[in-house]
Protein backbone atom coordinates (compact mmCIF):
# COMPACT_ATOMS: atom_id res chain seq x y z
CA UNK A 1 0.00 0.00 0.00
CA UNK A 2 1.38 3.41 -0.95
CA UNK A 3 1.39 5.78 2.24
CA UNK A 4 -0.76 8.44 -0.45
CA UNK A 5 -3.52 6.21 -0.40
CA UNK A 6 -5.07 6.56 3.33
CA UNK A 7 -4.16 10.25 2.98
CA UNK A 8 -6.26 10.19 0.02
CA UNK A 9 -9.11 7.87 2.11
CA UNK A 10 -9.16 9.97 4.69
CA UNK A 11 -9.80 12.85 2.39
CA UNK A 12 -12.84 11.36 0.30
CA UNK A 13 -14.14 10.45 3.77
CA UNK A 14 -13.98 13.82 4.33
CA UNK A 15 -15.71 15.31 1.55
CA UNK A 16 -18.35 12.53 1.69
CA UNK A 17 -19.15 13.63 5.03
CA UNK A 18 -19.38 17.11 4.23
CA UNK A 19 -21.65 15.96 0.95
CA UNK A 20 -24.08 14.00 3.63
CA UNK A 21 -23.81 16.86 6.04
CA UNK A 22 -25.37 19.41 3.09
CA UNK A 23 -27.48 17.04 2.04
CA UNK A 24 -29.09 16.71 5.78
CA UNK A 25 -28.89 20.90 6.08
CA UNK A 26 -30.79 20.95 2.37
CA UNK A 27 -33.92 18.15 4.13
CA UNK A 28 -33.85 19.66 7.41
CA UNK A 29 -34.40 23.02 5.67
CA UNK A 30 -36.77 21.86 2.67
CA UNK A 31 -38.74 19.88 5.94
CA UNK A 32 -39.20 22.98 8.19
CA UNK A 33 -40.21 25.11 5.10
CA UNK A 34 -43.54 23.04 4.51
CA UNK A 35 -46.25 24.16 6.90
CA UNK A 36 -48.27 21.16 7.07
CA UNK A 37 -46.63 17.40 6.91
CA UNK A 38 -49.69 15.40 5.51
CA UNK A 39 -50.53 12.13 7.11
CA UNK A 40 -50.17 9.17 4.98
CA UNK A 41 -53.19 7.28 6.48
CA UNK A 42 -55.06 10.52 6.60
CA UNK A 43 -54.37 12.08 3.66
CA UNK A 44 -54.06 11.12 -0.47
CA UNK A 45 -51.28 13.01 -2.41
CA UNK A 46 -52.35 13.12 -5.47
CA UNK A 47 -49.76 13.38 -8.62
CA UNK A 48 -49.87 17.26 -8.87
CA UNK A 49 -48.71 17.70 -4.90
CA UNK A 50 -45.84 14.94 -6.06
CA UNK A 51 -44.50 17.42 -8.43
CA UNK A 52 -44.88 20.24 -6.93
CA UNK A 53 -42.55 18.97 -3.77
CA UNK A 54 -39.97 17.30 -6.63
CA UNK A 55 -39.67 21.02 -7.94
CA UNK A 56 -38.63 22.13 -5.04
CA UNK A 57 -35.38 19.96 -5.16
CA UNK A 58 -32.41 21.87 -5.60
CA UNK A 59 -30.81 20.11 -8.13
CA UNK A 60 -27.07 21.23 -8.23
CA UNK A 61 -26.84 20.31 -4.52
CA UNK A 62 -28.38 17.11 -5.28
CA UNK A 63 -25.68 16.60 -8.29
CA UNK A 64 -22.45 17.61 -5.97
CA UNK A 65 -23.81 14.89 -3.55
CA UNK A 66 -24.24 12.11 -6.08
CA UNK A 67 -20.75 13.35 -7.81
CA UNK A 68 -19.08 12.87 -4.02
CA UNK A 69 -21.08 9.66 -3.55
CA UNK A 70 -20.12 8.17 -6.89
CA UNK A 71 -16.78 9.52 -6.14
CA UNK A 72 -16.20 7.67 -2.95
CA UNK A 73 -17.78 4.67 -3.93
CA UNK A 74 -15.14 4.85 -6.37
CA UNK A 75 -12.06 5.59 -3.88
CA UNK A 76 -13.62 2.56 -1.97
CA UNK A 77 -12.75 0.15 -4.33
CA UNK A 78 -9.81 1.34 -5.97
CA UNK A 79 -8.60 0.31 -2.78
CA UNK A 80 -10.21 -3.12 -2.99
Amino acid sequence: MEPIQPQQRRAADQVFQQSLDQLEDILQESSTEEEEIPQLHTSTVTEVELDHDLTNIDLAALEDAVADIEQYLEEKTKTK
